[in-house]
């Protein structure tokens, strides 16, 4: 990529412009560049001459930056908004997943296992498949979830950090203490029921702790790693 289309699009991603808006105009000018280079060339400029006289033409990076970042319909939702998206977005997308897990649960509990009290018993063949996939979602939902909300951050090129931090520990605090909670069915040969029980009886403070500070560190480091990388002078340049 040009020198000046990078310097144009980390300026808009800073101002708060949607990516999509932002990879959309470049996209554009890139196109137009390349047509006004080509004019150029034509009308006998080598081709160095021809690219500077096309980027003059087209206009200074203040300019063609200031063309969308004064339109405040193309600011994204992250920009606007980032204790919504980055605080509470995570919480709804682990909701999502430990839904997604449960029913796979749930089931598998209906499908493989009809007539236990509960669906943790040994199974065989494609059951252990079966409960291994949502088991895995289960567990890796919180990372998941705090992981796509780095994305987020890391596309818009947030410098707010407490988003960040507090949808880190809004779901390093529900995957610590949440759990599956199992309800045997209450007529024989029916299904029970499950779902997530916070803080149940065998929960331990200094284990879940433990567990938040663990889920804490894994979902922040991407993030911390990102800003300490776009801190440096050589990174501005990739």
């Amino acid at each position: 990529m040009a020198m000046w289309l990078h310097e144009l699009r980390e300026r808009l991603l800073r101002a708060g412009v949607a990516p999509r808006h932002v990879r959309r105009y470049l996209t554009e000018l890139r196109e137009h560049w390349a047509d006004l280079t080509a004019e150029e060339e034509r009308a006998g400029r080598n081709p160095a001459e021809a690219a500077t006289l096309a980027l003059t033409r087209l206009g200074q990076v203040d300019e063609l930056a200031r063309t969308m970042i004064e339109q405040p319909e193309l600011r994204s939702w992250t920009a606007q908004a980032p204790w919504a998206v980055l605080g509470a977005g995570p919480v709804l997308g682990l909701v999502a997943g430990w839904g997604i897990a449960l029913l796979i649960l749930w089931s598998g509990w209906t499908w493989f296992v009809q007539g236990s009290r509960t669906p943790f018993v040994p199974v065989h063949g494609f059951a252990i498949a079966y409960f291994g996939v949502g088991r895995m979602l289960y567990y890796s939902a919180p990372l998941l979830s705090g992981w796509a909300m780095i994305v987020l951050a890391g596309r818009q090129r947030l410098q707010t950090v407490w988003p960040v931090i507090l949808g880190s520990l809004a779901v390093a605090l529900l995957g610590a203490t949440g759990a599956v909670d199992v309800q045997p069915p209450v007529i024989p040969g029916d299904t029970g029921r499950v779902g997530i029980q916070f803080f149940p009886a065998s929960w331990q403070l200094p284990d879940a702790a433990g567990h938040a500070l663990l889920l804490f560190v894994l979902v922040a480091l991407p993030y911390l790693v990102w800003r300490w990388r776009s801190s440096r002078p050589d990174f501005e340049s990739q």
